[in-house]
């Protein structure tokens, strides 16, 4: 079964690229093989005098490399040969004496914009759906088949390496304004068009117009004055990274050597970078995510029920934002809250949202489409037709099951999902009329923006239930873990440990912006209390009085200081008084000392950093191990997935169960043993750790 289906028009070779085994093209040990073929027939056949390479796939076009491919290589010798490789045959593309279009629709990610970018001619469709990128450095790599040598010649020094470094998609429009692609059609007369312009290009009537750098750019990039990007773009990248990922200074190293020293030098910089960076520990994390992510995008019950409707209680931020993705996802949507007033409110956030996206993977049409399926309610008709109702009201076990009972009296067959954070879901559906349709889905804020979706079952759960819950997860565009009921479930009990200790260690001395830059320094996006300040410090003390029994059965004792804090008025952000100080709303770099009253004093001891990420981290990880020792976890993929995606666990980390097989599960159960010692039973190692560590085991089979 090939992988290239040629037809020969008017002496245009139209090559459809269409892998038969997969839903999706990919860049693989196959399709490469066959490229070889392919390029010796392009030049040697005399009828042919010019190509379009065209996916045969619906709405992608090449989804980028073969990921399974690059996990199985052994060593670093193997991976410059396959980078040496597809230089070779991109190479070849890209001088070959016959013009090639490259027709671009859909998604044209890592490979295949690489492949794109060796084409002499690129059309895109204007459609939604494509979009181009070099994303690698997500997984802890570099473009490796010619990405960082072709890339800045096209676009520019500092546009092509802020491409690369942050790998985000570029759509259609942009795309054709830096000059990424030479012209936008409708993807309907896509294949014409590109069609045309390969004529053209055989003939000499159509020459490609390359987009020009200003004046001050064209300065800016050449040398010595590019020497100030590269230092500018290095002070980025190791200002965002903590110095954790090597991959960014790596794309500018090889873009520097490919322009200071020609593109042959730039290729072999690449080669050894790539093969050098594939078996690095941070890319095998991140590589091992992004294989767990997509497994929690498949939905492993087969007995989902057919939604059409979705009802939300509650339009504030939370309820809004869940709204926006299950319209995002098709359904119908009754956004209720007190008054209609509010409920307007809630939607009116929706289309502000959606508006933002315009021309960024999103049509006017599909944001007024997406928006209308958003009906604003102040009173509870037309909820007899919903299929699910999700409230996301405030964290008050008598509201929700206040909500619950009118949907109940309404509606008595809907399947009732609560987007609570830490109560038992078993309580709520205490008195219900049909406590087996009762579900926990606890989405994270922004719920438009946050990936992850954590469900919660009960004993009661049936799998139609949970099949149906999953499958709404995915249509809104969530990663989805499920979980079993219990106090915090798994990101909100091991999240609240983490900033339990966050404030023992306030209440010893530890100053408050040197316990947030140690957290940033081990890989965590924010420290825990600007995390507090954003979350709501109120929020985290209901949490604990939630949370007390759970504790008390721990024999840990929750500190105090956050409900002192809130009868003081400190909320963090929401109202202007937190662990920082604000200004306008804006969070300045200034802590705010007013806080160190209810501990201690302005007066700060001096804790070493490796001592607070120590405590700090290990205090989660050792909890993620009790939830997975106690059923709240079905597995380490899970628990992974719900502390990255949902908490902000460093990706490089791959996750604490990864975490722990990487580090060495003996070595971090010594160092729980030495905290538990100094500090209290808190850091007892969980018994699963142990097992473990005396059977020599771990978690993932490496």
């Amino acid at each position: 079964m090939t992988q290239f289906n040629i037809e020969i028009d008017n002496g245009i070779a139209i090559i459809w690229l269409n892998d038969p085994t997969d839903k999706v093209n990919k860049l693989s040990s196959k399709m490469m093989g066959e490229f070889e073929g392919l390029l010796d027939r392009l030049e040697q056949d005399s009828e042919i005098k010019a190509a379009v390479l065209i996916s045969g796939k619906a709405d992608s076009f090449i989804v980028g490399a073969d990921i399974n491919e690059l996990r199985a290589l052994k060593t670093p010798e193997e991976a410059r040969t396959l980078v040496a490789e597809a230089h070779r045959l991109f190479g070849r593309l890209e001088n070959l004496a016959k013009p090639v279009v490259a027709a671009i629709h859909g998604a044209a990610m890592g490979g295949g914009t690489e492949l794109v970018l060796a084409c002499h001619y690129r059309l895109a469709s204007d459609h939604v759906k494509t979009k181009l990128a070099l994303p690698e450095v997500n997984l802890g790599l570099l473009p490796g088949a010619g990405g960082t040598q072709r890339l800045p010649r096209l676009v520019g020094l500092q546009r092509g390496l802020e491409l690369m470094l942050s790998g985000k998609n570029v759509y259609p429009r942009q795309a054709r304004r830096i000059g990424l692609v030479d012209a936008l059609i409708h993807h309907h007369g896509l294949l014409e068009a590109a069609k045309r312009a390969a004529t053209g290009l055989s003939e000499g009537s159509l020459k490609p117009k390359r987009n020009k750098l200003s004046a001050r750019d064209k300065l800016l990039e050449s040398a010595p004055l590019n020497r100030m990007v590269y230092q500018k773009a290095e002070e980025s990248v190791r200002k965002r990274t903590h110095g954790n990922y090597p991959a960014p200074l790596k794309i500018i190293d090889c873009v520097k050597t490919g322009l200071s020293s020609g593109r042959q030098a730039g290729f072999e910089a690449e080669a050894k970078n790539f093969s050098q960076l594939l078996f690095t520990p941070q890319s095998k994390a991140l590589i091992h995510l992004f294989f767990s992510k997509g497994g929690a995008e498949k939905n492993p019950y087969a007995e989902a029920e057919p939604l059409g409707t979705v009802g939300v209680l509650g339009a504030g931020l939370m309820g809004s934002g869940i709204a926006q993705v299950s319209a995002q996802g098709g359904y119908n949507v009754l956004l209720k809250d007190r008054d209609l007033t509010l409920a307007a409110k809630g939607k009116g956030a929706i289309w502000r949202d959606l508006s933002k996206r315009v021309g960024r993977g999103m049509s006017a049409f599909e944001r007024d489409t997406v928006a209308e399926r958003v009906v604003p309610l102040g009173e509870y008709s037309h909820f007899d037709k919903a299929d699910v109702v999700i409230e996301a009201v405030v964290e008050d076990l008598e509201l929700k099951r206040s909500v619950l009972a009118e949907i109940e009296a309404v509606n008595d067959s809907v399947i009732f999902a609560s987007n609570t954070s830490a109560i038992p879901i078993s309580q709520i559906a205490a008195g219900s009329r049909r406590p087996e349709n009762v579900i926990g889905m606890h989405y994270f804020s922004p719920a438009q923006k946050m990936p992850l979706l954590e469900i919660i079952k009960t004993a009661k759960t049936p799998d139609w239930v949970l099949a149906t819950a999953f499958e709404l997860g995915l249509k809104q565009g969530k990663t989805v873990i499920v979980v079993n009921d219990s106090p915090g479930f798994y990101t909100t009990r091991i999240l609240a440990l983490f900033m339990n200790e966050a404030i023992a260690l306030l209440e010893e001395g530890a100053d408050i912006a040197r316990v947030d830059k140690a957290m940033r320094d081990f890989g965590f996006p924010v420290g825990p209390f600007v995390l507090f300040d954003e979350v709501g410090i109120d929020v985290g003390a209901k949490i604990n009085i939630v949370l007390k029994d759970f504790f008390a059965e721990r024999g840990l004792s929750p500190s105090e200081a956050g409900q002192k804090l809130v009868e003081a008025g400190f909320k963090g952000r929401k109202n202007g008084r937190g662990f920082y100080k604000y200004a306008k709303g804006k969070k300045s770099k200034e802590v705010n000392e007013e806080v160190y009253r209810f501990f201690g004093g302005k007066t700060r001891k001096d804790i070493g950093e490796k001592e607070i990420q120590d405590r700090l981290a290990l205090m989660m990880i050792n909890e993620a191990v009790r939830c997975l020792e106690e059923g709240v976890l079905a597995s380490p993929r899970d628990g992974d997935v719900g502390a990255v995606f949902g908490l902000g666990f460093p990706p490089f980390l791959g996750g604490p169960f990864w975490y722990l097989d990487s580090k060495g599960i003996r070595m971090v159960l010594g160092r729980l043993v030495q905290l538990s010692e100094a500090y209290g039973a808190r850091f007892t190692p969980a018994d699963l750790l142990r097992q473990h560590a005396e059977a020599g085991t771990t978690f993932y089979e490496h």
